[in-house]
């Protein structure tokens, strides 16, 4: 049963190819996430788009809108790429995975997790240095000092390890 308000989204493309290599199809995708869940009633309240996969952290009204939401964006860009570079057929996406958030702790931690995935996976020396991300989002509204102490205060260390030990609700 997904009974909980917030849920980290993750999604790669099949064999984790780099689709998404290009900035442009990095852009488009972010536009079509925004605009499938908003038509939804969903809303993305974090997100990293890195070459061969994405996060999202979202807030979730209702659950079968989230799978109608993703498959109409992969439907369409696995559709427009494939195009693109003359594949027809090809499968672009493999499946996606939600986890549950369970607390302040875990949603902090997962915001943290996400603003920092492009260092983690070596396509940027420093999470402002990567467009296709809420890390600028979060800094033109809350500043560097917000971001810091969040970072101070909600460290990765084994990011998803005993998330229910931490008290509370989500955010």
């Amino acid at each position: 049963m997904r009974d909980q308000p917030y849920y980290l989204l993750t999604a790669a493309c099949y064999d984790h190819a780099c689709h998404m290599r290009a900035h442009e199809r990095r852009t488009r995708l972010q536009d079509l996430l925004f605009e499938a869940f908003m038509l939804r009633g969903l809303e993305i309240t974090a997100w990293v788009i890195l070459p061969n996969h994405y996060h999202i952290l979202a807030h979730v009204t209702e659950w079968c809108l989230v799978g109608d939401a993703l498959r109409f964006v992969h439907h369409t860009t696995a559709s427009e790429w494939n195009s693109e570079s003359g594949s027809p057929g090809r499968k672009l996406w493999y499946r996606y995975t939600d986890r549950a958030i369970r607390s302040e702790r875990h949603y902090m931690v997962s915001l943290n997790y996400i603003h920092y995935n492009p260092v983690k996976h070596h396509w940027a020396a420093s999470p402002y240095d990567w467009a296709h991300s809420s890390v600028h989002w979060y800094l033109a509204h809350h500043g560097r000092e917000w971001l810091r102490e969040l970072w101070s205060r909600y460290p990765l260390r084994s990011y998803g390890k005993d998330w229910d030990d931490s008290p509370g609700e989500g955010p």
